[in-house]
């Protein structure tokens, strides 16, 4: 029996591990052992573009921060995906 896996449940998976991972860094970040799981880069918009249209003014704004934890939690989403 084949089933047939849903590219939006992979999206969200992927995404659930990143946040995740995230997080995980982010608490790991004060801790003495575990500091290396927040070590990453941040790239984006480092000033937001402003596009000003007289009644309307919209703010554009980007920043991308990948961390250890977060490749981790991407790898393990991968990973529960596989298996279910």
């Amino acid at each position: 029996m084949h089933k047939e896996k849903n590219l939006w449940v992979l999206l969200i998976f992927m995404l659930a591990g990143i946040v995740l991972g995230g997080f995980i860094g982010t608490m790991a970040e004060n801790s003495g052992v575990l500091t290396w799981l927040n070590y990453g880069q941040q790239f984006g918009l480092t000033q937001p573009l402003v596009l000003d249209l007289g009644i309307l003014v919209l703010t554009f704004a980007l920043t991308i921060r990948i961390t250890i934890a977060g490749i981790i939690g991407l790898v393990l989403a991968a990973l529960l995906y596989r298996l279910f």
